[in-house]
């Protein structure tokens, strides 16, 4: 196996990125720091928006050359800064979704000048025109009353009814609460549900997801649930520590679930 996958560096993605061969990524997942001047344990997410849109483009023009033809990748944004980055995205890959992420927050407090925000942006890009995605992996089960509701003659057998709707653009997912069996301590962590229907649909068995921007880990959790490899970067020591923490008591669980 190579030295560098299944990994992550406690070092910046920018100065590290070198490490990852060339058209050796199947999948690019980045969660970066959204410039809204989150305490990650270090100055990374206190730029202005003119630093903070040159930080991206340098570390998007590091990364693309890492992935496959067919690669993909997903980005989480806030609504601020996603229309700059498409469109950065837009003039190197063809956008294939807008995907909103619902965090099904609440409906308490906010502000009384404008309306709550409520969501993640979340863009979805590709190299190439035959990109890989395996729509049969996260398809959405019906259900029951649903199918009873299809059960005339034209229904019967269909391929869609027996396996699932495709899912929308609109990802309902809760954000992870500090009470959540997921919840690790980190301001911005996103749930697995999302990290792994990206990994199932873009990224093919035994292929490899980068994650520049590794934060809690949720994205080399996913990977290896799925089976997977994996490969990132975390600026923060005590983040690469719970990274570490997080796959071993992954290991764990697989091994005892295996010896039943």
């Amino acid at each position: 196996m190579d030295a560098w996958l299944d990994r992550v560096f406690c070092e910046d993605a920018l100065a590290g990125m070198a490490r990852i061969p060339d058209g050796s990524i199947d999948l690019l997942i980045a969660d970066p720091p959204y410039g809204l001047g989150k305490d990650y344990g270090n100055d990374s997410d206190k730029l202005d928006a003119d630093a903070y849109l040159r930080w991206t483009e340098q570390w998007i023009d590091a990364a693309l050359p890492k992935l496959k033809p067919a690669a993909s990748l997903y980005i989480f944004l806030t609504w601020r800064y996603s229309p700059e980055i498409f469109v950065m995205l837009k003039k190197r890959m063809t956008m294939i979704n807008e995907i909103i992420w619902d965090r099904r927050v609440p409906s308490m407090g906010g502000s009384t000048r404008r309306f709550s925000s409520v969501h993640d942006t979340i863009g979805f890009f590709a190299r190439a025109k035959d990109y890989h995605f395996d729509l049969d992996a996260v398809r959405i089960p019906y259900d029951a009353e649903t199918k009873k509701a299809r059960s005339r003659s034209i229904f019967v057998g269909a391929k869609w009814l027996e396996v699932g709707y495709n899912p929308k653009d609109v990802w309902s997912v809760s954000r992870l609460h500090r009470e959540h069996r997921e919840r690790a301590d980190h301001p911005t962590q996103k749930p697995l549900e999302i990290v792994e229907r990206m990994i199932k649909a873009s990224c093919p068995p035994g292929g490899v997801v980068f994650d520049p921007f590794m934060g809690s880990g949720t994205s080399a959790v996913a990977a290896r649930r799925c089976g997977r490899h994996w490969v990132g970067f975390e600026l923060n020591p005590a983040y690469c520590r719970l990274i570490d923490q997080r796959l071993a008591e992954l290991d764990t669980a697989t091994e005892e679930a295996e010896a039943e």
